[in-house]
């Protein structure tokens, strides 16, 4: 699950519909469907591309696969990201120049 994997998941706006669904709580594939404009498969397609990017789990109960938003691997990979991008010193730099 490499960070490139995570921001090409997060290009598509599909996708990051279904992770703001995801972010108050399990939903099964179905329920996801219902609340978008696309089809069964597309929506499948979709979870898979963001499950391979570590950004969603799932779990069966019963007959049904319930997926969850994994936020932790969400926000420690957009954290990362912008350590590497904007360090704290650029950060800070910038602080001290609105305070003036």
């Amino acid at each position: 699950m490499s960070e490139t994997a995570v921001f090409r998941a997060l290009a598509d706006p599909t996708r990051r519909q279904i992770l703001q669904y995801l972010k108050t709580g399990e939903l099964a594939a179905g329920e996801i469907v219902d609340r978008l404009p696309i089809s069964g498969p597309s929506v499948s397609r979709h979870l898979a591309i963001l499950k391979s990017a570590g950004l969603v789990n799932e779990r069966r109960a019963g007959n049904r696969i319930l997926y969850r938003l994994d936020a932790d691997r969400l926000a420690l990979t957009v954290t990362d990201f912008i350590s590497a991008v904007c360090p704290a010193q650029i950060v800070l730099r910038r602080r001290g120049r609105g305070a003036r």
